[in-house]
């Protein structure tokens, strides 16, 4: 064991803050990059963009609860998170590299369209990630200890990873995408694989009695747990017969099947909220920030899928002058950017503003604001803050700096999504049992996005663009409503401090 490691230095945590890293430098340069590439250089319209990026929720209902399952009591290649953390960087690399080449492959294996190439390559990298994220954070938790330390953990993480996720978004900006989608391939699979040969994990270390650790938790158990989010679950099983077995006939239906999942949702949403007053316990609370979570991530993913075609139809068009965003591209490389590429840098400039309030807000105004009013209630205030940007840039961001602004209002209720939700879900659940239990929270965060693909059939028959953050405002202002019946955990002293750890 180095000796960094045993005195719990700054540097070790900053070592052990770059697979967290990896995963987050990834998401940003999908987020910035994925959309922007398939429409301009294959031609993919909104929904088949949105069908892609199902790649992502498929991959996480498969991979976070049987990865956070296996590694919670897992010992190979040296480790328990360690494994995980480098097939996963290795993986997402070569997808990276892949990603480029979606035309060049397409057409080697005898496919006339790219979009099964794309969604195999865009399933792929999300796998990758879905295999890294939980052991990357995972990781952090088991190597530091309760208290001061880990907090500083998690804290040195979501800096290192913020400022990183900036800097996805700033070389998307400057340098163009595809030079950021190459710079990616050699950043994941650094931050990946370097930490791994220098960081010790205890073969040892307390997962629970024999009892606990022979306890299986099986299909039963598991809908048990997520059963709150059956309509967003009839929604992907509607979409994955319509789009694997009957080819889309079923497609005419896709709007008014997305209406009645939600409606479900709403009703069991509901329900649990009823069942919470009758009778309190962890399990119900469990519940209750499920289906808040869940109406988060509708709104939240929507706008990242479907934000480039807002910024391609509604803010181009209505440019006087050269966009703000094209200045930076101009000044570095003296190139004047095409239309499409304007799109792309303002969505990036947008999204690097989102994740510069995402990345400082938790720090310097949510830790404090959440001593004082406590988590809850602070969380939910971020949530509103959210719904109530979104709904500005639905009626008045159709221009560059109103768009902007519209977004970096948007962030404060992001920072509250990537760091505070965790320490309020963490404490209503198993701890033995940590990496399964933040695997199945993650479905709160899949299945709603599985439903993306109906707000894009939605938005594209309304001719509207501005309509996607309608939708937006509307999904925050649900989960808002729900937060209001969830109850402040119990917790003193350090256990009440936000571990800044979130992401996607």
């Amino acid at each position: 064991m180095l000796n960094i490691q045993k005195k719990l230095s700054g540097s070790f945590l900053g070592l052990l803050s770059l697979p967290a890293t990896a995963v987050g430098f990834a998401l940003s340069t999908q987020i910035a990059a994925l959309s922007w590439l398939l429409s301009t250089r294959f031609g993919l319209d909104i929904h088949d963009v949105a069908l892609v990026w199902l790649a992502g929720p498929m991959a996480g209902i498969i991979g976070q609860p049987i990865v956070g399952a296996i590694s919670d009591d897992a010992w190979f290649l040296g480790g328990r998170r360690k494994p995980f953390i480098l097939i996963g960087g290795v993986l997402g690399a070569l997808m990276f590299l892949a990603l480029p080449e979606i035309g060049v492959i397409s057409t080697a294996l005898g496919f006339e369209g790219v979009i099964v190439i794309a969604t195999i390559i865009a399933l792929l990298l999300d796998l990758s990630i879905n295999v890294t994220f939980n052991p990357a954070r995972s990781i952090i938790a088991d190597l530091t200890p309760e208290g001061k330390k880990r907090t500083s953990g998690f804290t040195i993480m979501q800096l290192v990873s913020g400022f990183f996720g900036l800097l996805a978004y700033f070389i998307s900006i400057v340098l163009g995408n595809i030079t950021l989608i190459y710079i990616a391939v050699f950043l994941v699979l650094a931050f990946s694989v370097i930490p791994c040969f220098f960081i010790e994990e205890d073969k040892n270390m307390n997962v629970g009695s024999e009892d606990e650790v022979k306890t299986k938790t099986g299909i039963a158990q598991i809908f048990k747990i997520i059963y709150p989010l059956s309509g967003f679950l009839l929604f992907a099983v509607y979409l994955i017969i319509d789009k694997l077995i009957v080819h889309g006939k079923w497609e005419s239906a896709q709007v008014n099947v997305m209406y009645a999942c939600l409606g479900l949702t709403l009703l069991l949403g509901i329900g649990v909220i009823l069942k919470g007053f009758k009778k309190q316990s962890n399990e119900n609370e469990f519940h209750k920030i499920m289906v808040a979570h869940s109406f988060s991530w509708l709104g939240i993913q929507s706008m990242f899928v479907m934000s480039f075609f807002f910024a391609k139809e509604i803010i181009v068009p209505n440019l006087e002058n050269s966009a703000i965003a094209n200045s930076f591209t101009t000044f570095f490389t003296g190139k004047i950017p095409s239309a499409d590429d304007t799109a792309g840098n303002i969505l990036s400039l947008a999204f690097l503003l989102f994740n510069a309030v995402g990345a400082f807000f938790p720090v310097l105004v949510l830790e404090p604001m959440a001593k004082s009013l406590g988590r809850v209630k602070t969380y939910f205030i971020s949530i509103l803050i959210m719904s109530m940007a979104y709904l500005f840039v639905w009626k008045l961001g159709h221009t560059e700096t109103s768009f902007y602004l519209g977004i970096c209002l948007a962030g404060i209720g992001w920072s509250a999504v990537i760091s505070i939700v965790f320490a309020i879900m963490s404490e209503r659940v198993d701890k033995k049992k940590m990496g399964l239990n933040m695997g199945l929270f993650n479905y709160s965060v899949v299945l709603p996005q599985m439903m993306t693909v109906g707000v894009a059939a939605m938005v594209k028959d309304s001719g509207d663009y501005s309509m996607l953050y309608l939708v937006c405002g509307i999904s925050l202002f649900i989960s808002f409503v729900f937060w209001l019946f969830v109850k402040e955990p119990e917790s003193t002293g350090e256990s009440s401090s936000i571990p800044t750890g979130g992401g996607h």
